[in-house]
Formats: structure tokens, C-alpha cells, sequence
């Protein structure tokens, strides 16, 4: 089954979508573009909030990352996200985190260090945990460079991943169904811990492949994944180092499926947007980059009747003028560390 997809922004706001040749589960129409464009009578059936690379640590500024900020950042985002919920009676379904939500808080791995960590992840998840509605989370590299993945779950709401859920449409027949991964695994299938990896070396064990074979044939839905280290694939900058090492294995299924709508990431820090085979790969803007309020990223997705799709993106979220399927995002993603 073949399938066309495009991408583009209007007014600001980043529209996925396409047109589907016979299936109701891709795009078969743009509703998000009309409805950017000012026609009021097209409204979403989904909406969702997301942040991504809080970076929370009491560290002076590395770079272009200010760590003290995010705290304050991230409180402004909920505040921001609540207001999305109660704007009008569609409201936000639930709110997620692309990853990356504290950085390190001690050079030596020790006691001490662990406990550190903990409390910058309690302090962080009690702003983030003030968003009114459910809360997903993606585990990024640096929430379990100190910590255990079971530390990160005791301490937070999140849950082990690969999983997925169904969100009912409002207004319209049908749900949306979204996929959490977790490729922070070493090549040789060892989760990440107690800095026992290097950032570069990341995948989806060939277990968690199979998951999201068998997950993407049993659902009737269209799908939004949402991963924290990248499966695009492209290079320039540090595209290359902060891919997902197995992502040739990956997009085949993802593209088999006919059902992949969007995936949406983390990990880079700067707004970038690809299409490869028809599914457009999205990386959204971190929370920690650059000082103070004006320099907060976070937003929300509508998803439309059509299976559209407009992100919505506040502060730093970047706009862009015109995309097509072919053109990638000239958004510079810092060197270094992710």
C-alpha cells in the first residue's frame, strides 16, 4: 500500500498530514491546515500537551543550556498546559514527557550522587505532577545516567515502556492510538544505569521490535509514536550520534504497518522535521536550552477528523515558513553531549 504525505506550517503552526490512496487510518485530508488558516468551524477531536529536555540540575550554565531555569520553566509550562485544558470543552487528553527531565548532579558515581539525583527528580516530577491531566513519560538517557530505570519509576508516574493506549476521538467516530518506546539499551541489550553506557549507543532491543510489530498489527487506529533518542536517521550536526543505532530495522515496521501518523522525539534540543517513506519525524524543542522565560519550549498537538495533524508549539517552538516532503528542517542542533 502506497501513501503520500505531506508537511508544511501555516501561520506559524507545523501541520502534518496527508492523503491516503483507500485507508482510513493515514491522512485523507488536511483539516489542520484549513483550520490554521483561520476557517473556525474546523476544530480538532484530540488534543495533547508535551515538554521535553527539562535538564533539571543545580548546575551553573554549560553552553547553551541553563540547568537553574528549568524548574521555573517547567512550572510556567504546566500552568500553560492547564490552560490548554480548560480552554474549551476538548481540553488536553493527557500531557507527556519526551525525556531528559534532570541532568547530573555529581561528577563520582556514590551514594551520595544517587541520592542527589533523587531529589532533583522529586523536585522536577512535583511541578511536572501539577498538570491536570494523566501523565506519560519517555525515559531519556539522562534521567537514568545516575539512577536505575526502577528508581526512575519510584519516583515518578511513570511506567516500564514499550507500551501503548488508545484515546478516544470527541466529535468524531473512532481513537487514536499512541506508542511509548524506550531505547535507552545498550547494542548488547543492557538497559541503561549507573553510567554504564555511552549516550551514542542506543536501541530498541530486538524484543521490544517484535512488541511493536505485533502492537502496530493488532490495532485498528492510527498511531503516534513517541521516542526519545531520534529514528530519522538523518545527518548534519550530531543527527548521526543521536540516532537510534537499529533505526534502519525500525522504520520498516513502523512504515509496514500503514498506520504511523507521526513520531515525535527528543534528544536533539532543536525544532527539526523530516519526512522519510511518508512519515514525518519530529524533534521538539528542549525546555533547558537558552536563560530565562522567553526561552521556555513546551505545546500541545491537535489531531483532527481527517487524522491530521498541527503542533502547536509556545516560546520557543519554532515556526516555520514552508516544508515539503522532501526538505529538512535547517534548524542547527548543538554539538556535543545529548
Amino acid at each position: 500500500m502506497n501513501f503520500t504525505r505531506r508537511h508544511f506550517l501555516i501561520r506559524g503552526t507545523l501541520v502534518l498530514g496527508g492523503v491516503a490512496a483507500g485507508a482510513s487510518l493515514r491522512p485523507a485530508g488536511l483539516l489542520a491546515a484549513e483550520a490554521a488558516s483561520g476557517k473556525a468551524d474546523i476544530a480538532p477531536v484530540l488534543r495533547f500537551g508535551f515538554v521535553t529536555d527539562i535538564h533539571h540540575a543545580d548546575s551553573p550554565p554549560a553552553g547553551t543550556r541553563y540547568y537553574r531555569d528549568s524548574l521555573a520553566k517547567m512550572k510556567a509550562a504546566v500552568q500553560g498546559l492547564n490552560k490548554e485544558a480548560v480552554k474549551d470543552p476538548l481540553g488536553l487528553s493527557f500531557a507527556i514527557t519526551l525525556g531528559d527531565m534532570i541532568d547530573t548532579a555529581a561528577p563520582d558515581l556514590n551514594d551520595e550522587a544517587v541520592a542527589k539525583e533523587i531529589a532533583l527528580l522529586k523536585t522536577i516530577e512535583g511541578e511536572w505532577s501539577q498538570v491536570a491531566v494523566d501523565r506519560h513519560y519517555v525515559l531519556g538517557n539522562h534521567c537514568i545516567w545516575t539512577l536505575t530505570k526502577p528508581e526512575f519509576f519510584a519516583n515518578t508516574r511513570a511506567k516500564e515502556a514499550p507500551y501503548s493506549f488508545d484515546v478516544p476521538l470527541k466529535g468524531a467516530d473512532g481513537a487514536m492510538h499512541f506508542v511509548v518506546l524506550d531505547a535507552c539499551f545498550k547494542i548488547d541489550g543492557t538497559p541503561y544505569g549507573r553510567r554504564n553506557n555511552d549516550w551514542r549507543d542506543t536501541n530498541l532491543p530486538a524484543s521490544q521490535l517484535q512488541w511493536l510489530a505485533n502492537d502496530l498489527a493488532k490495532t485498528k487506529n492510527p498511531v503516534i509514536v513517541f521516542v526519545h533518542q531520534r529514528l530519522d536517521g538523518s545527518d548534519g550536526s550530531n543527527g548521526a550520534d543521536s540516532q537510534i543505532k537499529n533505526h534502519p530495522a525500525v522504520r520498516p515496521v513502523l512504515e509496514k504497518s500503514g498506520k504511523v501518523l507521526a513520531v515525535l522525539q527528543g534528544h536533539s534540543h532543536q525544532n527539526f522535521v523530516t519526512t522519510v517513506n511518508g512519515i514525518p519525524y519530529c524533534v521538539l524543542r528542549a525546555m533547558v536550552e537558552d536563560p530565562g522565560p522567553t526561552n521556555n519550549a513546551f505545546g500541545t498537538v491537535e489531531i483532527f477528523a481527517d487524522h491530521s495533524i498541527a503542533i502547536h508549539g509556545q516560546f520557543r517552538q519554532e515556526s516555520y515558513a514552508s516544508l515539503s516532503t522532501a526538505k529538512i528542517s535547517t534548524a542547527t542542533i548543538p554539538v556535543g553531549k545529548t
